[in-house]
């Protein structure tokens, strides 16, 4: 069974674009729920002061963060004008084509730091609801 990825962008918003970003990540969230159907999770996060963008990404294998660098892609430009990215986090074990497109995002939006933390022990249960032990 292949293994899941998950990536984690974390960037500095930059002075006078919050409003810009929020417009431009709302645009794009509807976008990826539209035309990437294996994609588990793309979520958001900001902080309490509107100074740092996370992105959240869950994909149900490294073919899938591959497809959502694919077809959303030509959307990351536009973003350098808005943020400053800080690092990429991926969590599992991508392609070496992933790995690469994610090096070239970083670099364009402002960041070498790509980290890639494989997988070491643990499980998932997306979209399993069990009941409660009494």
């Amino acid at each position: 069974m292949p293994e899941s990825i998950v990536i984690v962008d974390v960037s500095e918003v930059l002075e006078g674009k919050f409003e810009s970003l929020k417009t431009a990540m709302n645009d794009l969230v509807e976008f990826v729920r539209a035309n990437e159907p294996r994609m588990i999770a793309y979520d958001v996060y900001l902080t309490e002061d509107n100074t740092v963008l996370t992105v959240l990404q869950i994909h149900p294998d490294s073919a899938s963060a591959e497809f959502h660098m694919q077809v959303s892609g030509s959307a990351f430009p536009q973003f350098s004008e808005m943020i400053r990215m800080s690092r990429i986090d991926i969590y599992g074990k991508p392609s070496h084509d992933l790995l690469e497109r994610l090096r070239r995002k970083g670099r364009m939006l402002g960041t070498d730091t790509v980290v890639v933390h494989e997988l070491h022990a643990g499980f998932a249960r997306f979209g399993v609801v069990r009941p409660a032990v009494r």
